[in-house]
C-alpha cells in the first residue's frame, strides 16, 4: 500500500493521511464518519453543491465521504474546522473522550456533544445515531501529544476498563525520528491514537515536493492495466 498526507500548512494543522491498497478498486463504507467541516469563502465560492437549511454546502468525494463547507474567512489554525462522528451513547463517549483521553467539553446536549483540545484547533463533534457499522473505511483519528503522557493515557484507559488496541511502543526508523505511539479503542469501536508529539513533528516536516511526487505515483500506477491483462478486476474492502 501508498500512504500521502494532505494538509493545510505544516505540522500544526489538521493532517488527513490518505491510503492507497495495491488491488483495492473501493471500500464500503459504514454509517460512522458522518463529515469535515471546512470554513473557507474560496472553497464555498468555488464548489457546487446542495446547501443546508443553515447555507452549509454538502459535497461528496469520489469515494463517498462528505464534507461540510462554511462561507467563512478562513481561521488561522487553518480551513479544517473539525469532524462529525456518530455515537450510540453520548453520555458514554464524552466521558471516554473528556475524562480518559483529556479533551474538553465545549458542547453537549442529549444527542450530540462537541469536544477538542483547544478552540483554536479542530474540533470533534458526536451525533447520536441507535446503530454503528464502521464497515471498511473507517481509519482513526490522531492526536500528537507530549511523549511524557503517552503512558499514563494508557494507564489510565486501562484503570477505567478501556481497550487499549496498540499498546504504549516505541517504533523504530531508519535514518529518522523514532516514533511512540498508544491506540485506545473508544466505547463505540473507533481507533484513536496518540502519537509523541516529539518524534512526530520531525517525521511531518512539510515536502515542497510533495504534490509533483503524488502526480508522479498515480501518473505510474498501473494496476488498472495490470488486472486487464489477467482478466481480473480490483476487489472490494
Amino acid at each position: 500500500s501508498s500512504g500521502i498526507n494532505a494538509e493545510y500548512g505544516e505540522d500544526s494543522n489538521f493532517v488527513l493521511e490518505l491510503t492507497y491498497n495495491y488491488g483495492i478498486d473501493k471500500y464500503e463504507l459504514g454509517n460512522d464518519f458522518l463529515g469535515l467541516h471546512i470554513e473557507s469563502n474560496q472553497v464555498f465560492a468555488s464548489a457546487g453543491g446542495e446547501k443546508t437549511a443553515d447555507g452549509c454546502l454538502v459535497l461528496k468525494s469520489p469515494d463517498g465521504y462528505t464534507f461540510h463547507v462554511e462561507d467563512k474567512t478562513v481561521p488561522p489554525a487553518g480551513p479544517v474546522a473539525g469532524i462529525t462522528l456518530a455515537s450510540t451513547n453520548i453520555q458514554k463517549t464524552v466521558e471516554f473522550w473528556n475524562k480518559i483521553l483529556g479533551l474538553t467539553i465545549f458542547e453537549q446536549s442529549e444527542s450530540m456533544a462537541i469536544l477538542g483540545f483547544d478552540k483554536s484547533q479542530a474540533f470533534i463533534k458526536f451525533l447520536h445515531q441507535p446503530e454503528i457499522e464502521h464497515a471498511k473505511a473507517y481509519g482513526r483519528v490522531a492526536f500528537s501529544v507530549p511523549f511524557s503522557e503517552l503512558a499514563d493515557a494508557e494507564k489510565l484507559a486501562l484503570e477505567n476498563g478501556h481497550k487499549i488496541l496498540t499498546p504504549f511502543v516505541t517504533l523504530k526508523t531508519d535514518g529518522k525520528a523514532d516514533v511512540s505511539v498508544v491506540i485506545f479503542g473508544d466505547p463505540d469501536g473507533y481507533e484513536i491514537c496518540f502519537v509523541g508529539d516529539e518524534g512526530f513533528r520531525e517525521l511531518s516536516q512539510f515536502d515542497p515536493d510533495g504534490s509533483k511526487l503524488l502526480d508522479q505515483a498515480i501518473a505510474q500506477d498501473k494496476s488498472n492495466e495490470w488486472f486487464a491483462k489477467k482478466g481480473i478486476s480490483k476487489s472490494s474492502a
